[in-house]
C-alpha cells in the first residue's frame, strides 16, 4: 500500500493508513507493506509543523495494490503533472486508488474522478462540485463506493473508508479484527448520514458525559444478545433511561439510530459467520437475531454489503 503525501499533509491521516494497513502477520491477519510517497523525496512538513523525510517519488506507485491520497492543509490542493501520470496509470493496470477529505480533491485532479460519484468532508462538498462537475457528490456518505475508485470524507471517515476497503478485499473477519486491535468501531454504513452536531447539541453531549459508562455497558450487553429480538425500549430499560432521553443521547455517542446499530451489529457478525464456519444460512439467520435467512438476504441487498456466499 502506498499512501501520497503533499505539503500539509495531515497527521492524523498518516497515523489511520499506517496503523489499519500495519504488518499484523504475528496475529494471523494480512501483511501489508505501507510506503509514503510525495511529488518527490525530500522534506514534507505535516499540518501539525513536524518535518518528515519522504524517501519515495510517484515511481513508488508503479507496484502498488492500493493507492490512497490523504489529507492536506496545504492550498492550492492540486498534483503535478507526474503524480497525475502516474496515478492514472497504476489504476489501468488495475491498482485500487482511493482518497478522502481533502484527498479527494487531489484525485480529481487526475480526472480519474469524472462521471463518478465521491466523498469529502461535508464543509468542503459544495467547493468540490463547483470545481469539479463532472463529479456527483455526496455531501452526506462517509465513503462512496466506486469499485476500483474508493473516496472518504473527513477525518474519522477516513477509518470507515480503510475498513470498508479491508473488508472488501480480505472480509469481515480481518476487517473486525483490525478494528478491535485498533479499538474503533468495525462498521458505520457507506449511506450513514454524518452527525454534524449544533452548538445545542454539543452542550447535550457535554452534560451527557457521566452517561457514558452506561451507553458502553448497554452496547457490550447488546452485542452479546444479538439472537434476542431488542427493542429500543430494551436497551433504554437496560441503560436506566427513558426511550427518549436514550435515543437522543445514544445518537450523540454512536452517530446512529439504536436500531440502525443494531442492524449493522448483526450484519457484521453474521458476514464473521459465514467467512469463518460452514453454518447454514438458516442457522446463522437465527443466531444473529435475523427472523429467516430471507431477510438475511434482504439486508445484504439492501446495504451493499456482505460476505461472498451472498453474493
Amino acid at each position: 500500500m502506498v499512501a501520497f503525501a503533499t505539503q500539509g499533509v495531515s497527521s492524523f491521516g498518516l497515523s489511520v493508513v499506517s496503523k489499519v494497513f500495519a504488518d499484523r502477520s504475528h496475529l494471523g491477519l494480512p501483511s501489508f507493506a505501507c510506503t509514503v510517497c510525495a511529488d518527490e523525496g525530500g522534506g514534507l512538513r505535516t499540518d501539525l509543523g513536524l518535518l518528515m523525510e519522504v524517501e519515495h517519488g510517484p515511481e513508488a506507485m508503479s507496484t502498488a495494490d492500493l493507492i490512497i491520497l490523504l489529507p492536506s492543509d496545504a492550498r492550492p490542493l492540486t498534483v503535478r503533472q507526474p503524480v497525475i501520470d502516474a496515478l492514472n496509470n497504476a489504476y489501468h493496470r488495475g491498482a485500487i486508488i482511493a482518497a478522502y477529505c481533502t484527498g479527494s480533491f487531489l484525485l480529481a485532479e487526475t480526472g480519474l474522478l469524472d462521471g463518478r460519484r465521491a466523498a469529502t468532508d461535508w464543509r468542503l462538498a459544495d467547493q468540490l462540485a463547483e470545481r469539479y462537475p463532472r463529479i456527483t457528490v455526496e455531501p452526506v456518505a462517509l465513503y462512496v463506493d466506486e469499485e476500483r475508485i474508493v473516496t472518504g470524507a473527513g477525518a474519522a471517515a477516513g477509518i470507515d473508508m480503510c475498513l470498508h476497503l479491508l473488508r472488501r478485499e480480505h472480509g469481515t473477519a480481518v476487517a473486525n479484527a483490525v478494528a478491535r486491535e485498533t479499538m474503533v468501531a468495525p462498521r458505520r454504513a457507506s449511506g450513514q448520514v454524518r452527525y454534524v452536531p449544533t452548538p445545542s447539541d454539543i452542550g447535550a453531549a457535554r452534560r451527557a458525559g457521566a452517561d457514558d459508562t452506561r451507553l458502553a455497558d448497554v452496547l457490550l450487553w447488546a452485542r452479546n444478545r444479538l439472537q434476542q429480538a431488542l427493542s429500543v425500549d430494551d436497551l433504554a430499560r437496560h441503560a436506566l433511561m427513558s426511550p427518549r432521553t436514550f435515543a437522543r443521547r445514544f445518537r450523540q455517542a454512536t452517530g446512529a439510530t439504536p436500531h440502525t446499530w443494531l442492524r449493522d451489529q448483526r450484519l457484521d457478525r453474521a458476514e464473521e459467520l459465514l467467512e469463518t464456519t460452514n453454518l447454514s444460512i438458516q442457522k446463522i439467520a437465527e443466531l444473529v437475531g435475523l427472523r429467516s435467512d430471507s431477510v438475511l438476504y434482504y439486508i445484504r441487498r439492501f446495504t451493499g454489503s456482505g460476505s461472498p456466499r451472498l453474493r
